[in-house]
């Protein structure tokens, strides 16, 4: 074949270091892709309060940069409800979690607390 080799040998470490290096090229092309589609990126203390286990509401609000009461206000309920659900006191009706989601702009499943739980489950 044009006097060169069909195929190469090397130490097992060096190829896990280029597969390593590849899926992290991979990762980083991925990212640039995402941010040109103009997908929203979150900080890296962001993912790991909500791996922690904190309420996605209060994370959202939080990385909106809105207070108890300015969200409240937004969806036309009380700062203290807000408050019940962010510690997981109460939950919020179908209706105020549609309002919740539209008013921060994410999705109602991104409000919910229990994905982690799941995704720790499947990711383990």
């Amino acid at each position: 074949m044009d006097g060169r080799p069909a195929f190469a040998v090397v130490p097992f470490a060096e190829w896990a270091a280029l597969l390593e290096r590849l899926e992290e090229l991979q990762d980083i092309a991925d990212f640039k892709e995402a941010v040109a589609r103009g997908e929203e990126t979150l900080p890296r203390a962001f993912v790991e309060r909500r791996l922690a286990g904190e309420h996605p509401l209060r994370l959202w609000r939080e990385h909106r940069g809105l207070t108890l009461q300015a969200l409240a206000d937004c969806v036309g309920c009380t700062r203290q409800m807000l408050s019940m659900i962010e510690r997981g006191k109460a939950a919020p009706s179908a209706d105020l979690l549609a309002r919740l989601a539209a008013a921060l702009d994410v999705e109602m499943d991104d409000l919910h607390p229990g994905w982690v739980t799941f995704l720790a489950g499947i990711c383990a």
